[in-house]
C-alpha cells in the first residue's frame, strides 16, 4: 500500500547518505537492505522513490547485486520511468539481462534516450540483434545512428567505450563565440574538458582545454590558441590500450577518430577507470583459470566455466605423478623421501607464480619490452638462485635433524636450490613465449609454470636420492 509509514536508515537527515546505507568496510548496511526488503514487500512506491530516488548510479547498481531476483524486479518495476537506467552499467552482465528482458522495448528505448550514448552502448551491447534493432528504430534518427555506428565498432575497443556527444567547434570561430554556444546550445554534454577543433568534413584539426578559453580575450580565434590533438585514439583501438594512454599521459579525456581521421567521439577518464579496472580483473581470473566469470553467475555455469582448465591441471599432475612413479623403488627404500617431496614441489610452485605473476602484469601494463627483457630475466634468476639458497639451507638443517640424516638434509637442499631457480626461470619465460606466439599469458601460464615446477622438484630431489644412495 503506497504511503505507508516506514523506518528509515536515516531519519533525522543529519548523516551522510553513503555513511547510511554502507558500513565502514564499504558493505551495504544489512539494516538498509532489510528495510528496502521491506519496502518493496509492501509495494509502497513513495518511501522507495524517497529512499533510492537519490542513490547515485553506483550505489544502486551495489542496492541491486544485493537484492534476490524477485525484488531487483519488483524495484524497477515500482520505479517505473524514476528508475536510473545508468545504474545497469554498475552490475553483473547477468543482473543487467535479466533486468532487460523483463522490461517492454518501447520503455527500454525511452530510457536510452536519456542516457549517455556510451552508457546506452553499454545497455545494448548484451541485447540479442532483434531486440536491439528494435529498440534503435524507435530512436530519433540522429541518434539511432550515432548508436548504431558505436555498435557496429568491434567489442572492447575505443569506438564501444566512446561518448559520441562532445563539443566541436570550427577554427575560425572567435573565443565568445564559443563562449556564447556553449551557454546557449542544450544539446551539450553535460560535463566535458576539452573543445575540439574540426574542418566542415570534421577532420579533427586541434582542442583547447577549457581553462584556456576562459583566460583568453573574447576577440581572439581559436586557430590562434588551439594545440594540436595529442593523443587522438583510433576507434578501432582495444580498450585496454586505449587506458594505458590515458594512465601514461595523465589524460582527462582523448578524441576518438575514424581511419579518416574524422572526430567521431570522446573518451573521458571514468570510463577508463572502469576499463582498467576491468582489465585488472580479467587477467587476475585468467591466471586461476576462471575465465569471464561473475557472482551472479549461477551454480552450473560457473562449474561449466571451471571444468577445462582443472581438466587441463589434471592432466599435468598425471605428468607429475608419472615422474614421482619412475622413481618408486627410491622411495620404497627411503620412505623420507615421500614426507619431503612436497615440500619441495610446493616451494617451486609458490617461486614461480611469484615471477609469474609480476610478469604478466609487466606484460599487460607494456612495462616489459625487447630492451628490458633480458635484464629482467636476469634479475629473477639472481632472486630465484639466492632465495633458493636460503630455504635450502632452511630446509636442509630441518630435513636432517627431523630425519637425523645429514645426507638427505644435503639431497633436499640441492634439490631446493635446483627447483626454485627454474621456477624463477619458468615464472619469467613461459609467458613472455606466449606472449610472443600471440597466446594470452594470463590465461596458460600458471598450468605450465606449476607442472614445471612439480617435474622438475621432484626429477631433482628423487633423482639425487637415487643417484646418491645408488637405488636402482
Amino acid at each position: 500500500m503506497e504511503g505507508k509509514e516506514h523506518p528509515t536508515p536515516d531519519q533525522d537527515g543529519t548523516a551522510d547518505r553513503g555513511a547510511a546505507i554502507y558500513d565502514d568496510g564499504g558493505v551495504l548496511r544489512s539494516s538498509f537492505l532489510a528495510h528496502i526488503g521491506a519496502v518493496i514487500a509492501d509495494r509502497d512506491t513513495i518511501t522507495l522513490k524517497a529512499d533510492v530516488g537519490d542513490l547515485h548510479q553506483s550505489e544502486l547498481g551495489d542496492l541491486l547485486e544485493a537484492l534476490l531476483p524477485e525484488q531487483r524486479r519488483a524495484l524497477v518495476e515500482l520505479l517505473g520511468k524514476d528508475f536510473d537506467f545508468s545504474s545497469l552499467t554498475e552490475v553483473d552482465e547477468k543482473i543487467r539481462l535479466e533486468i532487460v528482458d523483463n522490461l517492454p522495448n518501447a520503455q527500454i528505448a525511452q530510457a536510452v534516450q536519456e542516457l549517455d550514448s556510451d552508457d546506452a552502448v553499454y545497455i545494448l551491447e548484451d541485447l540479442d540483434e532483434e531486440d536491439q534493432n528494435e529498440i534503435l528504430a524507435q530512436l530519433p534518427f540522429t541518434e539511432r545512428i550515432r548508436l548504431r555506428r558505436s555498435l557496429d565498432y568491434p567489442e572492447e575497443s575505443a569506438g564501444r567505450r566512446m561518448q559520441t556527444e562532445f563539443v566541436a567547434v570550427p577554427p575560425f570561430w572567435t573565443v565568445g563565440q564559443t563562449i556564447d554556444y556553449m551557454r546557449e546550445d542544450n544539446n551539450l554534454p553535460e560535463r566535458f574538458s576539452q573543445i575540439f577543433v574540426i574542418d566542415p568534413s570534421f577532420k579533427l584539426l586541434g582542442a583547447i582545454d577549457l581553462d584556456q578559453i576562459l583566460r583568453t580575450k573574447r576577440s581572439v580565434k581559436i586557430e590562434d590558441i588551439m594545440h594540436e590533438t595529442r593523443h587522438a585514439i583510433p576507434a578501432t583501438m582495444d580498450q585496454e590500450e586505449a587506458s594505458r594512454d590515458f594512465e601514461q599521459y595523465d589524460l582527462l579525456s582523448a578524441a576518438v577518430v575514424d581511419e579518416n581521421d574524422r572526430l567521431v567521439g570522446v573518451l573521458t577518464i571514468d570510463d577508463m577507470v572502469d576499463v582498467i579496472q576491468q582489465e585488472a580483473e580479467e587477467d587476475l581470473l585468467r591466471m586461476g583459470g576462471v575465465g569471464d566469470e561473475e557472482l551472479s553467475d549461477s551454480i552450473l555455469s560457473t562449474s561449466r566455466s571451471r571444468v577445462p582448465w582443472l581438466m587441463v591441471n589434471l592432466l599435468t599432475a598425471f605428468l607429475a605423478a608419472s615422474v614421482i612413479g619412475y622413481f618408486d623403488a627410491t622411495i620404497q627404500e627411503i620412505v623420507a623421501l615421500a614426507v619431503l617431496m612436497p615440500i619441495v614441489a610446493g616451494m617451486g610452485g609458490n617461486a614461480g607464480s611469484q615471477t609469474m605473476t609480476v610478469t604478466v602484469r609487466a606484460l599487460a601494463t607494456k612495462d616489459i619490452d625487447i630492451y628490458n627483457a633480458g635484464r629482467i630475466i636476469r634479475r629473477e634468476m639472481g632472486v630465484g638462485f639466492i632465495n633458493g639458497v636460503i630455504f635450502a639451507i632452511l630446509i636442509g638443517i630441518t630435513a636432517a635433524l627431523w630425519f637425523q640424516s645429514p645426507t638427505l638434509g644435503c639431497i633436499i637442499a640441492a634439490a631446493m636450490v635446483i627447483n626454485m631457480f627454474t621456477a624463477a626461470v619458468a615464472g619469467i619465460l613461459v609467458p613472455l613465449l606466449l606472449d610472443k606466439f600471440g597466446a594470452d599469458p594470463a590465461v596458460g601460464s600458471a598450468v605450465f609454470v606449476t607442472t614445471i615446477t612439480d617435474v622438475v622438484g621432484f626429477f631433482a630431489f628423487l633423482g639425487l636420492a637415487t643417484w646418491w644412495f645408488g637405488i636402482v
